[in-house]
């Protein structure tokens, strides 16, 4: 048991330092709560005055004679009437502000708390490395960066702002309650540990419901990412009413989730009402007792009876103190599921730095073994070399491990075993912002942003002049096509480039790679979307941009790599040939098959 309280303390802990951040404004919430207490406690006073003294035959304390005396007023049922309607007015206006003034700070403060909570999970999840990110969905990322993270707010809630709110009424009207019947006082409070006990029984119950209803919920927001992602697919498959009909499963679930939600809720509810329904009449019997007996008048009993209703409503928040933080935990433990998630892949102590451009581009894998789950390796002790300029083309059939491979160099994922070399150093040993400084990247989709060209085009160097940009767009054969666009360079694009054609994004995704400028270029298909006409022009421009960078290209299409200085051909995750063009057709091995595959009509080339 103090494990689980230690690890609850500790979970707690690494949350409420966002709060803590706020604490000028907690200090203001508190002190509006303090002073909302204390005129809830003033609140029944003036029914008091008009039952007993303006109504009844009390005789008015000496203190609110000489007060009325001052103002040179005759003391009378009218004025007492008079007196009781305005301070009941009064104590409500007040009221009223104290409680708009403690909304507002304690709206604004919450807010800065959850996306601060906000900013540190988006800013971890884009650290994480790709291999995290390809066992979760988008979808239940996005739903625990934009829902999850409230939990922050619920949790300062209940551990700070409404257990101080109703401790301090229950302070506040339970001393004024007990100096005016200490007995009623005592029977108003009896019902508490029945109370506890529910709310004790009733909390992990919450928990588990509020996890389940949260699964549900992120499952039904990454099935709708996941379809609008695959818009053109699931039109051209036809898959619509399929998508239907799953949707209407999922938010199903949803649905039964929460009600089983309500209901276990509305329980929990039905057990404090009986309790404190029991509590209210043995209060009305002894009081309607007291008043028989002239121990309490009647406006004293209305008091009374007006603070057992606010002591209740006090003590019932703060006994739901625990059922709250039972529902936060299922969001706070989603949150630190990320924030405690392994990071794969980070920099290592003493890491070196290298300067934009300052790598000569020499690339060596040392019998490199890697894969996405444990016992099922994609790369099996691959050694590959690249010299600085050099070309190394990457071919082999689907799932064979080259876009796999060429993710090892920039350290999307580190291998299980073997080395990555970066001019004679290990990748792992280098500060990994300034590894990436150095690859120039186009990978096989052609990601694109929702800015204008000009910005996709400069989004590794967002510095770059627009004549530099306007240069590596010729040279990927993007400008004509960019200048005929309504904006020109200023034209904002769709999500993910969705206003383009393919062909257009991955030529302004390769503009982007050679701005960049980098002496290592990782090219994942670069002509795949690219027609006959296009791919001839962008070859020649790559030719010539590729001169003293080290690249490495995968490719279908064997035409593009013919050049290549080393082809190796990857099958099942080993290079079995390695070699250049006309030494791997005299080989006849993959290499030649797959030509053959694409070519059927062309001889085998013989070298002599």
């Amino acid at each position: 048991m103090s494990r689980e309280i230690e690890g609850t303390r500790h979970r707690y802990g690494r949350i409420l330092r966002y709060p803590l951040h706020q604490w000028r404004s907690l200090v203001v919430i508190l002190a509006l709560t303090a002073a909302t207490s204390f005129v809830a406690a003033l609140q029944p006073w003036p029914m008091k005055i008009l039952v007993d003294y303006a109504l009844g035959d009390k005789t008015v304390p000496a203190l609110a004679e000489s007060l009325l005396g001052n103002w040179n007023l005759t003391l009378n049922s009218f004025l007492l009437v008079v007196t009781a309607a305005l301070a009941s007015f009064g104590l409500y206006a007040l009221n009223s502000v104290l409680d708009v003034s403690l909304s507002w700070f304690w709206s604004a403060a919450g807010q800065r708390m959850v996306y601060e909570l906000a900013e540190t999970l988006f800013h971890r999840l884009q650290r994480l490395s790709l291999l995290f990110h390809h066992q979760r969905t988008v979808g239940d990322s996005l739903s625990r960066l934009t829902e999850d993270t409230y939990c922050v707010y619920t949790l300062t809630s209940a551990l700070l702002v409404s257990p101080a709110q109703q401790v301090l009424t229950l302070l506040s009207i339970g001393i004024v309650a007990w100096n005016l019947e200490p007995t009623l006082t005592l029977l108003s409070l009896s019902v508490a540990p029945l109370m506890g006990v529910s709310s004790l029984f009733f909390g992990a119950r919450l928990k588990r419901r509020m996890k389940l209803n949260r699964e549900a919920q992120s499952r039904l927001l990454s099935f709708i990412h996941q379809t609008f992602t695959a818009i053109p697919l699931v039109q051209a498959f036809g898959r619509e009413n399929r998508n239907f009909q799953q949707f209407q499963y999922l938010a199903t679930d949803i649905v039964a989730q929460s009600q089983r939600n309500t209901l276990l809720r509305g329980t929990y509810r039905f057990a404090n009402g009986s309790i404190i329904t029991v509590g209210n009449a043995i209060v009305l019997y002894a009081g309607g007792q007291q008043v028989l007996l002239g121990k309490i008048t009647v406006g004293s009993l209305l008091v009374f009876l007006a603070y057992l209703k606010s002591l209740q409503i006090a003590f019932s928040g703060l006994l739901a103190t625990y059922g709250n933080l039972k529902s936060a935990e299922a969001s706070i433990d989603r949150v630190l599921e990320v924030l405690d998630a392994q990071e794969e892949v980070q920099d290592t102590p003493g890491a070196q730095y290298l300067p934009a451009g300052g790598a000569k581009g020499w690339v060596r894998l040392e019998n490199v073994t890697f894969g996405y789950q444990l016992g099922n390796p994609v790369l099996k002790e691959i050694t590959l070399e690249a010299q600085p300029g050099e070309t190394i083309a990457l071919v082999g059939f689907t799932g064979a491990g080259k876009s796999t491979l060429v993710s090892l160099i920039p350290r999307f994922f580190d291998p299980w075993q073997g080395r990555v070399l970066l001019d004679g150093m290990d990748v792992r040993q280098l500060q990994l912002a300034s590894l990436r400084s150095q690859m120039g990247l186009v990978l096989q989709e052609p990601f694109l942003l929702p800015l204008t060209v000009a910005e996709n085009i400069a989004y590794g160097r967002p510095e770059a002049s627009y004549e530099e940009i306007v240069t590596v767009a010729k040279a990927a054969n993007a400008d004509e096509f960019i200048k005929l666009l309504p904006q020109g360079y200023d034209t904002a694009i769709g999500e993910r480039g969705a206003t383009l054609s393919g062909g257009q994004r991955q030529r302004i995704a390769i503009a982007r790679a050679l701005l960049k400028d980098a002496p290592v270029l990782i090219l994942d298909e670069p002509t795949s979307a690219l027609d006959g006409q296009t791919e001839a022009l962008l070859l020649s421009a790559l030719e010539r941009l590729m001169v003293g960078r080290t690249t490495f290209i995968i490719a279908h299409r064997l035409s593009t790599i013919r050049q290549a200085n080393q082809i190796a051909v990857l099958d099942r995750g080993q290079v079995v040939e390695i070699g250049t063009h006309q030494e791997l057709q005299r080989i006849g091995g993959l290499y030649q098959r797959l030509h053959s595959l694409q070519f059927p009509e062309s001889p085998p080339e013989v070298i002599l």
